[in-house]
């Protein structure tokens, strides 16, 4: 089975993920719905190792069978990127191919508040997008920062495993790094990074002690840093940080991060009633409010403050899943299961 004929099948049925699995199907995720390809068989460990050298470099598949797992990205029929987990499982080969869009859409063409488009005018701080993984917050941070290159002079880089969105060519420089290809590894090439002359950084994930230490340090030091992190809200956003570190060190890294801070962007990506997935968001702002709880070590009056400002460009969950079944973008059910707050969401609904 040749590789290229399913990706070409991803691209034509706007897949967000091809997933290979010894014994399955080929199984496509459209709309956040997996559906197996059944008249193309169950596959073999044979089959998929054969479609993963089909797309690996010499180098990338030593490094597969040294450490049985890469994540990796390649160029399909200049139409798209995918992004690709080749891992190891019951002791067979299997992998994982996300669609990458070629074109990035823009902040309004994505359906994305319009407060996006400040995070893209600001010269210093800490922006991060969260949310569980495939919920577009790759999409959500290429769209901010491809305003910023089309818009602005600046020095672009960012730091990927791998690369997802290649920046197009605009008023910026762009310098984009993907690990084990242009780097040997996260703390070295953020280690580095202040050395390159930057104005933004993007740092692809906060994985660790060390990518979170380093994105904090490239903040304080007067850029605009991105990043993302797998959390549910905003609150459990500066815990999960804070957590990171050790105890002696938690009340300085509150410090720095409440001095750094702009907005965390907590996002999900939800069915919706006419097909298609809707975005559902959470918007914190760092206002003096925000800063000082986070300073303070308490990010339990977070969601409070979120709830009382809304005029200040904050969102909370629920205030945004009611307007979505108000509006009739998605179902009472979906609002319910992705509620953080269903008690809060239900008042929401039905208050005039």
């Amino acid at each position: 089975m040749d590789i290229r004929e399913l990706l070409q099948i991803a691209v034509e049925n706007k897949a967000s993920d091809l997933h290979l699995l010894e014994g399955a199907c080929p199984t496509l995720r459209v709309d956040g719905v997996l559906i197996p390809l059944i008249e193309k068989g169950r596959l073999t460990n044979e089959m998929i190792e054969t479609m993963v050298w089909q797309i690996v470099n010499p180098e990338q598949k030593e490094i597969i069978l040294t450490n049985l797992e890469l994540d990796f990205s390649f160029e399909f029929e200049k139409k798209v990127r995918f992004r690709v987990n080749a891992y190891r499982q019951h002791g067979s080969m299997a992998a994982s191919l996300r669609l990458i869009p070629y074109q990035i859409k823009g902040i309004d063409e994505l359906g994305l508040p319009k407060i996006c488009h400040s995070f893209a005018q600001l010269k210093q701080g800490f922006i991060l997008v969260t949310g569980p993984t495939g919920q577009g917050k790759s999409t959500t941070i290429a769209a901010v920062l491809n305003e910023i290159n089309q818009k602005r002079a600046e020095h672009i880089v960012t730091v990927e495993d791998p690369i997802e969105f290649v920046m197009p060519s605009g008023k910026s420089l762009v310098s984009q790094r993907e690990i084990h290809q242009d780097t040997h590894s996260w703390d070295i090439s953020l280690r580095s990074v202040l050395r390159e002359d930057p104005n933004v950084v993007l740092v692809g994930e906060m994985r660790d002690y060390e990518t979170i230490s380093s994105a904090l340090t490239i903040a304080e030091t007067g850029h605009l840093v991105f990043s993302t992190l797998h959390t549910n809200s905003a609150a459990q956003t500066i815990d999960r940080i804070v957590d990171v570190f050790p105890e002696n060190s938690k009340s300085q890294i509150r410090t720095q991060l409440s001095s750094t801070l702009e907005a965390v962007f907590s996002q999900r990506l939800l069915p919706g009633i006419s097909g298609g997935r809707v975005l559902a968001c959470e918007i914190m702002v760092a206002t003096p409010a925000i800063k000082t709880a986070i300073r303070e070590g308490k990010t339990h009056l977070i969601d409070n403050i979120i709830q009382t400002s809304r005029e200040l460009g904050m969102v909370p969950l629920e205030t945004n899943l009611a307007m979505l079944v108000k509006e009739g973008r998605i179902s009472l059910e979906v609002a319910q299961e992705y509620a953080l707050q269903p008690e809060t969401l239900m008042r929401q609904i039905y208050s005039k």
